[in-house]
């Protein structure tokens, strides 16, 4: 049986022929729709597997900015803490070494008002001690320029109390 009464060749289909093609047709429609849906469930889910892994990573990468831009400002609070100590080591050290200047020149005066005293002291006592020798020692040298032995003068009490 044919399908169209006219004879057109091979191209006019036969019935039967036609049943067992929409037949095998709609077979396979419906494996190749299920396995098309499978397929989609599956490329969906890598699809949202690689969105929510990029998404994640997106999270990531901002949390390790966050945490980036954290440690950049705590090592600036740091530096600037640094260099707040160092600057005050540096004042203290400034204060320490004026305090022992000051210091070290305070007992320089003492130790020199000390010593002079001491070498007035000492050169009044030289100059006591000598004083009585005086005129002995200038006649010896004034024998000794002349080339005639002199002889001291006596003493005298006026004398004595220069």
């Amino acid at each position: 049986m044919e399908l169209i009464p006219v004879e057109i060749g091979p191209l006019n289909p036969r019935v039967q022929d036609m049943v067992i093609a929409a037949v095998l047709f709609a077979v396979s429609f419906f494996a190749i729709t299920r396995l098309l849906r499978r397929v989609n469930r599956v490329l969906e889910a890598r699809g949202q597997a690689t969105e929510g892994v990029a998404r994640q990573a997106e999270e990531v990468r901002a949390q390790a900015e966050a945490k980036r831009e954290e440690a950049h400002a705590l090592l600036a609070e740091a530096r600037h803490d640094a260099a707040q100590i160092r600057q005050r080591a540096h004042e203290e050290g400034a204060a320490l070494i004026a305090a022992a200047r000051a210091d070290a020149v305070r007992r320089r005066d003492g130790l020199l008002a000390e010593a002079g005293a001491r070498i007035e002291a000492e050169r009044a006592a030289a100059e006591a001690e000598l004083r009585p020798h005086v005129s002995e020692l200038a006649a010896q040298l004034a024998s000794r320029v002349v080339g005639e032995p002199i002889s001291p003068p006596s003493r005298t009490p006026a004398a004595d109390t220069r």
